[in-house]
């Protein structure tokens, strides 16, 4: 059975890059070593693995991915931190208010 990992990299300039992978350590080897210059990461290294998991059907992985990259940066910070029950709070909207 094959695995398939979603990853998110931490960049040196503290931005997050969100991934999939059916071979996690390779890929995230190939990121560290500058393999691809037009990718986000090229010039954004050192990278550090922050998270990843695991998915035995690369359609569920394709949609995760997909979903935490719409995520923002507090919501994929409580992902990484474990905190899962911040995540349905930090995905609704914040309102201005005239107070």
């Amino acid at each position: 059975m094959k695995i398939f990992y979603v990853y998110i990299l931490e960049c040196s300039d503290g931005t997050y890059y969100t991934g999939i992978t059916s071979d996690l350590t390779s890929r995230v080897a190939s990121h560290q070593a500058g393999r691809y210059r037009e990718s986000y990461t090229y010039s954004r290294r050192p990278v550090q693995l922050v998270f990843f998991c695991d998915f035995t059907e690369a359609a569920k992985a394709i949609a995760v991915e997909k979903q935490i990259k719409k995520w923002s940066r507090a919501k994929k910070e409580a992902l990484i931190l474990g905190e899962f029950d911040r995540l349905p709070n930090l995905a609704k909207k914040k309102f201005k208010t005239d107070r």
